[in-house]
């Protein structure tokens, strides 16, 4: 049983990392929130009215190919930077149950699979994105309470009113609980989209918005992490975010620029 508290908030948990049994095989609550944010993501696209020209059917097809792919890409960026751990444990690389996604694999290899799907499906790649990414961050939300049953995702110790105690007597710690931050993070990521795919200026501002916010805040919010995949000494993750960031942010404001020129070329040929 693993025992998590929240001193400031008053709150105590004890609990198991399985949440059920099939045929004898446990089900974890990791997968269970990654499931459950992945259903509730569908269901509010169906429900969205921002569809850009998009059929929910193809939604749906590229969704499994992204879940496919997305996930393979999530356990590859993983395992590459825990390299020295996998090549003494190679027969642990198949084995999901108790964590190891990384989201950027997630969203790069997710994101390309369903760019060849729309290349070979001669769809707009790029409506596409601006119709799912909000509920991607919502998704993203429901999936990062799954690090918070594996005791995963947290910070350095601190005395924060949001201060996460993890074990107790002398092994306990009190920990920046990193898995909420950007779990909050992801839903206000999601409201935010959400009332900007209602005032779309351009083809793909909604994924640029998403491409900035998320890296943006996740840039930050890896420094506080003790747990970062590294790279020599870089926080692989955080530098990663920056390089998004810098470049979404380059292309959003290019894209501003274009659309105003256009507006304006408009606007004087109604006036002649």
């Amino acid at each position: 049983m693993n025992l998590v508290s929240f001193p400031g908030l008053g709150l105590n948990f004890e609990f198991s990392k399985i949440a059920f049994t099939v045929f004898g095989i446990a089900v974890y609550k990791y997968a269970v929130c990654i499931v459950f944010g992945i259903v509730v993501a569908l269901v509010l696209a169906k429900l969205s009215k921002e569809k850009f020209e998009v059929d929910f059917s193809f939604v749906l097809e590229s969704a499994i190919v992204a879940i496919i792919f997305g996930t393979i890409g999530a356990r590859l960026y993983y395992v590459l930077f825990n390299l020295s751990y996998y090549f003494k444990n190679p027969i642990e690389i198949f084995t999901l149950r108790n964590g190891g996604l990384a989201i950027y694999g997630g969203l790069i290899f997710g994101a390309l699979s369903i760019f060849v799907y729309c290349k070979i499906r001669k769809k707009d790649f790029i409506n596409l994105l601006d119709y799912m990414v909000p509920f991607i961050a919502i998704a993203q939300f429901f999936g990062r309470f799954g690090n918070f049953f594996n005791v995963e995702s947290y910070g350095y110790e601190t005395k924060s009113f949001l201060r996460m105690g993890l074990g107790s007597g002398i092994d306990y710690i009190e920990v920046h609980p990193m898995f909420l931050y950007e779990a909050i993070i992801n839903l206000l990521i999601f409201v935010f989209l959400r009332i900007m795919q209602k005032r779309r200026k351009f083809k793909g501002q909604i994924l640029l918005l998403y491409c900035m916010c998320y890296s943006g805040f996740r840039a930050i919010l890896e420094g506080f992490r003790s747990d970062s995949l590294m790279f020599y000494n870089f926080r692989a993750s955080q530098v990663l975010s920056i390089i998004i960031f810098v470049v979404s942010t380059i292309l959003f404001v290019k894209s501003i620029r274009k659309n105003s020129n256009k507006t304006e070329v408009k606007e004087e040929e109604k006036a002649n």
